[in-house]
């Protein structure tokens, strides 16, 4: 009698767990005009008209602000196209990310 096979196979555990965390910070200078930091805000980090004014009074007033936390992929992909943005407008607008702890 021939052995029959069997279509299954065992699954092996893989532990899963949330990737690392990093939160995008924008800096304050005396060039970037507060305007464009909130267009900023708006377009790139999607925030409301009012939050995005908030922020930009919190960069303003104490030096930098945390606009953010994303996975690694789309903090690093925020931080281009916001440095990009001010680039093409001639602004030295600085954004930085790290890991959140």
């Amino acid at each position: 009698m021939p052995q029959e096979q069997s279509s299954t196979r065992e699954r092996q555990r893989t532990d899963l767990h949330e990737p690392k965390r990093y939160k995008v910070t924008i800096h304050n200078d005396d060039f970037t005009t507060m305007e464009f930091v909130v267009k900023v805000l708006v377009t790139v980090f999607f925030k409301s008209e009012a939050e995005a004014e908030a922020l930009m009074l919190k960069v303003h007033q104490s030096d930098k602000a945390v606009v953010g936390i994303y996975t690694y992929d789309i903090a690093v992909s925020k931080v281009k196209k916001a440095t990009s943005m001010a680039r093409e407008a001639g602004y030295p607008l600085r954004l930085t990310y790290e890991p959140d702890e």
